[in-house]
């Protein structure tokens, strides 16, 4: 796809010097990995329309830099979280070689049919709407072995061929890392925003940093940083203890810009009831709080403008 020179932002690459980029996640170039060009910023918006049978207010990502640091289980107990105030919720699995979303809402059932578009299943409690490659495989156990082109056109598949209905929040729950699947989600649905999660421990730091230099690559706004197992509470003293070091949220927050939407700690009874499909069940002080501090930092966002088929 060619290089871009930093001193002048120019490319080397004649597909986008004509005007004709389509973004690096679909380029059959041979540096089309390494590019990090967007068909949204080269050659005009390439988003995908929403469906005829969805009608989504924020499209939010969240994403880590770093594999095991909570991601999936942020993603749920902010879902939860925004539920409990009234809003209507939303989740697409893009963590297709690693969905952990049905289990932990409990989720097993297959998704029915809306007219010609798949219709997502509903948690028990809350009636929060999920769509994920393991509510269609024969065996939760069962390996999705694909190549990157035909996961992000999965990725796809979920946002085109899904009846949403009326929402307030899509939460997209990304796989970890930079490649395929981020930049397809990036590049091809309208994100008005991406949460960035973390952990205390410098390694998870660093990387999250350099999920937080794609993001402003692609372009895409930031809500905020949620740090996730920051602390365990001693359930006799209730004295805190940093298991994993101390935060580093502050730092990176210096550092970037990032508000901190909130610090988790690490608690058993998230890991016991997302075991038993029952994540919806947990209650802590500090759950609402993410979800207020969330919606501010999204109110002061700038909505992405609508794009219908």
């Amino acid at each position: 796809m060619g290089s871009t020179n930093g001193k002048s932002g120019e490319t080397s690459c004649a597909l986008a010097k004509d005007g004709n980029c389509p973004g690096s996640s679909a380029c059959g170039q041979p540096e089309a990995s390494s590019c990090g060009q967007s068909a949204d910023k080269k050659s005009g918006l390439d988003l995908l329309p929403v469906n005829d049978y969805s009608e989504i207010g924020r499209v939010v990502a969240v994403a880590s830099g770093k594999g095991g640091v909570g991601k999936s289980s942020v993603t749920a107990l902010l879902a939860v979280a925004l539920a409990r105030r009234g809003r209507r919720v939303g989740v697409l699995d893009a963590d297709l070689t690693g969905p952990s979303i049905p289990k932990i809402f409990g989720l097993s059932g297959r998704p029915g049919v809306i007219g010609q578009a798949l219709a997502p299943v509903e948690s028990a409690s809350l009636g929060i709407r999920v769509m994920s490659i393991n509510l269609m495989l024969e065996q939760e156990d069962e390996p999705v072995i694909w190549r990157g082109p035909i996961i992000g056109g999965v990725i796809k598949q979920f946002w085109n061929d899904v009846a949403w209905g009326k929402l307030d929040y899509l939460l997209i729950d990304l796989p970890p890392g930079t490649g395929d699947a981020p930049l397809t989600v990036m590049q091809s649905i309208p994100v008005d925003a991406v949460v960035m999660v973390s952990s205390p421990q410098a390694l998870a730091g660093m990387i999250v940093r350099k999920a937080i230099k794609m993001t402003n690559i692609m372009n895409v706004p930031i809500a905020g940083l949620v740090e996730n197992m920051s602390y365990a509470t001693c359930p006799k003293c209730n004295e805190h203890y940093e298991l994993f070091g101390p935060s580093r949220a502050e730092e990176i927050s210096a550092e970037t810009g990032l508000a901190v939407l909130g610090k988790l700690p690490l608690d058993s009874a998230v890991a016991a009831l997302a075991d038993r499909g029952q994540i919806e069940q947990y209650e802590a002080d500090h759950l609402p709080n993410l979800a207020i501090r969330f919606e501010d930092r999204m109110n002061e966002l700038p909505k992405r403008p609508s794009i219908t088929a």
